[in-house]
């Protein structure tokens, strides 16, 4: 039985303060898979992995997996592999991983689990058999400042395919989360701990408010044993099932006949604002609907209280143009990188749209390109821009780049967010097939750019991007 309401009524139950710790495994527990077989599959295709090395893994991943051995010989040869690696080489090496793949293995819902304890104001921690360079950018992005984990040593910047210390399995793991809970002075009895596998149950069995979350069979079987929490989250869509495929297609062609119809359109009024007009009514809410996603906007009213305006998005997936575009509508264009420019999915609507192309390699070219939208703005026309410039792997917002606030600054016009919640879980950002669901939109106030200086601008930046980061926080509003 899946038990989520109970779990978010304990996190409040639950003692205030960091003097209740909230420790999470790594995973199958806060991502779906193994960090550590995203790892091997990249040697592999990288053919960074000998015969030798290969075949002693399988060895002891199959005596992990069906004989109950402990994990430590597996993490021995893994780390052996990597002696005489450079540590900077590997964490440049993690981040990519983490990009490319590790951060769409994220449990959506895990991200609103954490708020709930920081709401409470619980310490949270991670605790991990993995390597600090699985784990850390993981941790980064789920904003986990403690991190348990299996430690390689290193000697002048240099690994020497040694641990530190025991990988943090079983009951090394519940001793290593004890030393913590004991340095930190917060007491287990009051602790949340949270894992999907009965290897660690003696983390579970140590603290006094265990969760077994997205258990495999056996912990399942246990927790009812024992009357521990047991919750199932459901997994991040990713796959590109055969209908999500047929209605994105689908979707992307009715959006190219649109585009038509508004050239059409354009043609016959002799106005290419007219036809850019008619795909932005039509274009978004015909793709959308296609799709299967309905789209829940809160603060609506805010996309026409001002205008022109600069409408900032925050970006994670190819989805957030059609529904930018479903907020604006009409007398709108947009700033995207020189990459987009050719994506077939929207060139041919950028060039409707007059879309400014940037080269941000390029600041002096990047500079250059505004100038074309502050007279945009100043004509009537609003810009829809993505500050943080590229999409985000997770929900987790980037750096803020200052173009869009130049040009809102130049033009004395408002910038109004549109703060969106969760379009990366229906389509992620390296994918090009979109799954149904609902996504949630928030329109918020506009904030006036009239009386701001360059002195001051970084200050509004990050007035601006606080706005966004406390609204993605609290969650979409539902009805």
């Amino acid at each position: 039985m899946n038990r989520l309401g109970d779990l978010y009524a304990a996190i409040a139950a639950a003692p205030e303060g960091p003097s209740t710790l909230a420790a999470f495994d790594l995973d199958g527990t806060l991502i779906t898979g193994y960090s550590a077989t995203v790892v091997y599959r990249d040697r592999l295709r990288r053919f960074d992995i000998s015969i030798a090395e290969l075949l002693r893994t399988t060895g002891a991943a199959f005596d992990t997996q069906f004989r109950g051995a402990d994990v430590g010989r597996l993490m021995e040869i893994a780390v052996t592999g990597l002696a005489g690696r450079r540590e900077d080489e590997l964490r440049e090496w993690s981040q990519r991983l983490f990009r490319q793949q590790i951060a769409a293995m994220i449990f959506p819902d895990v991200r609103r689990l954490l708020d709930a304890h920081r709401r409470a104001g619980h310490r949270i921690v991670m605790a991990t058999s993995a390597t600090t360079y699985q784990a850390q950018y993981v941790a980064e992005d789920l904003g986990i400042d403690d991190v348990l984990c299996s430690r390689p040593e290193v000697v002048d910047g240099m690994l020497t395919g040694a641990l530190t210390g025991p990988a943090l399995w079983g009951p090394a793991k519940a001793k290593a989360l004890r030393d913590f809970a004991n340095e930190v002075g917060a007491p287990l009895s009051e602790a949340f701990a949270y894992s999907n596998g009965v290897e660690d149950v003696p983390m579970l069995d140590s603290v006094g408010r265990p969760v077994a979350l997205n258990p495999d069979r056996k912990l399942a079987g246990l927790a009812r044993t024992e009357g521990w929490l047991s919750v199932n989250l459901p997994k991040p869509e990713r796959g590109a099932t055969p209908i999500a495929t047929l209605r994105t297609a689908t979707a992307l062609g009715a959006l190219g006949a649109a585009t038509m119809v508004g050239i059409g359109a354009g043609v016959l009024t002799g106005n290419r604002r007219t036809a850019a007009n008619v795909v932005g009514t039509v274009g978004p809410d015909l793709a959308l609907t296609i799709c299967g996603i309905d789209v829940k906007i809160t603060g609506e009213d805010n996309a026409w209280k001002d205008r022109p305006a600069v409408f900032m998005f925050n970006h994670q997936s190819s989805l957030d143009l059609l529904l930018v575009g479903k907020v604006v509508q009409r007398d709108a264009t947009g700033v995207a990188k020189k990459e987009a420019a050719h994506d077939l999915r929207f060139a041919a609507i950028g060039t409707l749209l007059d879309v400014a192309y940037v080269d941000r390699t390029d600041s002096k070219q990047a500079r250059a390109a505004l100038g074309p939208a502050v007279d945009k703005l100043k004509d009537g026309t609003s810009i829809a821009i993505a500050p943080e410039g590229t999409r985000s792997p997770t929900p987790r917002l980037g750096r803020f780049k200052k173009g869009g606030f130049h040009m809102a600054m130049q033009a004395q016009v408002p910038i109004v967010p549109i703060v969106i919640h969760n379009a990366g879980d229906l389509m992620w950002r390296n994918s090009f097939v979109a799954h149904p669901g609902t996504v949630y939109v928030d329109v918020l106030d506009p904030i006036e750019t009239k009386d701001w200086n360059v002195d001051d601008l970084d200050q509004h930046i990050a007035e601006v991007r606080g706005r966004f980061d406390e609204v993605l926080r609290a969650g979409p509003v539902k009805a």
